[in-house]
């Protein structure tokens, strides 16, 4: 098997927990902290990053959803790479030379479900979000390659 390599096509950022991520052209990843300026960061060593893939966010468009990127407060939306299939502590490097490393797949929704859920009954984020934690860090752009890195 190659290497799997992805695109990030969006990377979003929040001051406050509980609402949706605002896409920016790029946010600098602070090991062993998270996004600097998101409201996520430094809290939960295990769930300083959260990555979602953009193919998710589309099956939930089909629905009949108008969702941008951020609206599952992830950070990165990442095409070309099924996210929730990766194993624990497996490795992502980005083009900056970043490295995350996954540390936990799919997040219980808040109490009575997301508003998505609310919408439609059902969210990604329990089964397909992937959160890791920074181990190297770097400024990460919108537009970057990002590769699961090789044991």
């Amino acid at each position: 098997m190659g290497i799997l390599k992805g695109t990030i096509v969006a990377v979003c950022r929040s001051d406050k927990t509980g609402e949706r991520k605002e896409p920016h052209p790029s946010v600098t990843l602070v090991a062993d902290f998270g996004i600097d300026g998101d409201a996520h960061a430094g809290r939960e060593s295990r769930r300083q990053v959260s990555l979602l893939a953009v193919k998710s966010i589309e099956a939930m468009k089909a629905k009949g959803l108008e969702l941008g990127y951020g609206d599952f407060a992830e950070n990165l939306a990442v095409a070309g790479i099924d996210l929730h299939m990766l194993p624990l502590r497996v490795r992502l490097r980005t083009r900056s030379g970043a490295v995350l490393e996954v540390t936990q797949i799919g997040k219980a929704c808040h109490n009575k479900g997301c508003s998505i859920f609310r919408q439609v009954g059902t969210c990604i984020m329990p089964k397909e979000g992937i959160f890791s934690r920074v181990i190297i860090g770097g400024v990460v752009r919108t537009g970057d390659t990002i590769e699961v890195m090789e044991n």
